[in-house]
């Protein structure tokens, strides 16, 4: 097989792992708001937000290690081991415990770091300039997957269920740790790339120090506490040059929307009794329906890579005015008091008479807006920082969370209303230090080649 075939494999087999393991982990997510506030038990106290605020949270902070972890140990085990913490996390609401719950939590905060950040460095190592949008596209297509079948099994096992009962939990999860567990093994599949088709340095130095992790040389302890403290200051260093603070308000909406159609809006949907007795299955048929626009949208942008003649700015101006929209009809057709509705959910109506067609074509624009504004700043991230990916994805995944994090605290107590301001506000500005950050990042490019002549 060729160097840029092997490295295409890889893609689609990272991208593979990925959706059996978000399938699982992206349908607890989306249900599990709705799971504990139907659990009966004196046992147990949790929130579903407060934990994925606990994870975004610890997901941030171990963003400043992950890149020394993914030095010493390689991208393939970092995303191993951490996807066995991800099916932990998932089992542990076959049986949930208080205790059990926020650990776990913190400890899926840990994994995601190192995941992402191993992610990154492989998407990088295995492409070129001319490939690295069609492989980011390639990848966010077949991850957004996960959000098709997971909940496509939530909506036809939950349908006209009003509560859900431990039997419905317990098989449900079961199922979910399997399919993670899947996720986890299949990167052992993955190939190290050939050096032609890495040209960077940076990039062949991280081949070199994989094949010797694979090998029977040992390398010695001060060498991997070097190596470990070099990825640690590289990250620093990248999070205040120019261009990463520019793209670090982008990043931020990517946070806040991410909290939104992950896991606020199917617990909105969920909530509203004027949809009748299949709103609780309608969590799973809105996750469809973002996953169809995720998938959409990452096969356009990146898969068919139609789009870099006229660069990555129209991408995600279209993704800001598609979210516009959806959040403009969810305002309409949503009461404000649905994020925070006890179980037997609200009886409010907003300000349109509530229609799920309107509620799932939602969900597809949320989905397909994500995907514009995600599989963008992953080329854009790749393209700028390319001989330095591990530290820049870890910096990229550490404004995201923490934003994450912060908008998952505060759909405890926020009406919807008050929530899709915020991000109105920051889904702007964000665009706008885009388009900043493409123009700097096109003008060095132009600077270097014109120098090299």
């Amino acid at each position: 097989m060729s160097p840029e075939g092997k490295s295409l494999l890889n893609i689609i087999i990272l991208g593979f792992g990925f959706m059996f393991m978000f399938t699982a982990f992206q349908t607890c997510g989306n249900i599990e708001q709705t799971v504990i506030k139907s659990f009966n038990s004196s046992e147990f106290h949790g929130s579903g937000y407060t934990s994925m605020s606990i994870i975004y949270g610890v997901f941030s902070a171990s963003n400043l290690i992950a890149p020394s972890v993914v030095t010493v140990v390689g991208p393939q085990l970092s995303m191993f081991f951490s996807g066995l913490l991800y099916s932990g996390y998932i089992a542990m609401f076959i049986h949930p415990f208080t205790w059990s719950f926020y650990t776990a939590s913190v400890l899926v905060g840990i994994a995601a770091a190192v995941l992402w950040t191993a992610q990154g460095n492989l998407l990088t190592i295995n492409s070129t300039d001319s490939t690295i949008g069609r492989n980011s596209g390639i990848f966010w297509a077949l991850l957004q997957f996960s959000l098709f079948f997971g909940n496509l099994y939530i909506y036809f096992a939950w349908h006209g269920k009003i509560h859900i009962s431990d039997k419905d939990r317990q098989t449900v999860f079961i199922s979910l740790t399997v399919i993670s567990l899947v996720g986890s093994f299949l990167f052992f599949l993955i190939q190290r790339p050939e050096p032609e088709s890495t040209p960077s340095e940076a990039s062949e130095s991280l081949l070199q120090t994989e094949t010797s992790e694979s090998s029977s040389v040992v390398v010695a302890p001060q060498g991997l506490c070097t190596q470990a403290l070099e990825a640690f200051k590289k990250a620093i260093q990248l999070s205040i040059t120019k261009e990463m603070l520019l793209l670090s308000v982008s990043i931020a909406y990517t946070g806040l929307e991410l909290t939104f159609y992950s896991g606020v809006y199917g617990t909105c949907i969920g909530a509203m009794t004027l949809f009748g007795e299949e709103a609780k299955s309608l969590i799973g048929l809105s996750g469809i329906f973002i996953g169809i626009g995720e998938i959409l949208g990452g096969g356009i942008f990146g898969m068919l890579n139609k789009v870099n003649q006229f660069g990555r700015n129209p991408v995600v101006l279209l993704g800001l005015l598609t979210h516009y929209v959806a959040f403009y009809l969810i305002f309409l057709n949503i009461a404000s008091d649905a994020p925070i509705a006890p179980e037997e959910g609200t009886h409010l109506q907003a300000f349109i008479t509530p229609s799920v067609q309107v509620a799932l074509l939602c969900s597809f624009l949320l989905g397909f807006g994500d995907s514009c504004f995600n599989t963008q700043l992953l080329s854009i991230v790749g393209y700028i920082f390319r001989e330095d990916s591990a530290p820049a994805f870890a910096v990229f995944k550490f404004i995201q969370s923490i934003m994450a994090a912060l908008a998952f605290l505060y759909s405890n107590y926020l009406v919807l209303h008050w929530q899709l301001l915020i991000m109105v506000i920051v889904g702007f500005l964000g665009t706008l230090t885009f388009f900043t950050a493409e123009w700097v990042a096109m003008c060095r490019r132009r600077d270097s080649d014109y120098d090299s002549i």
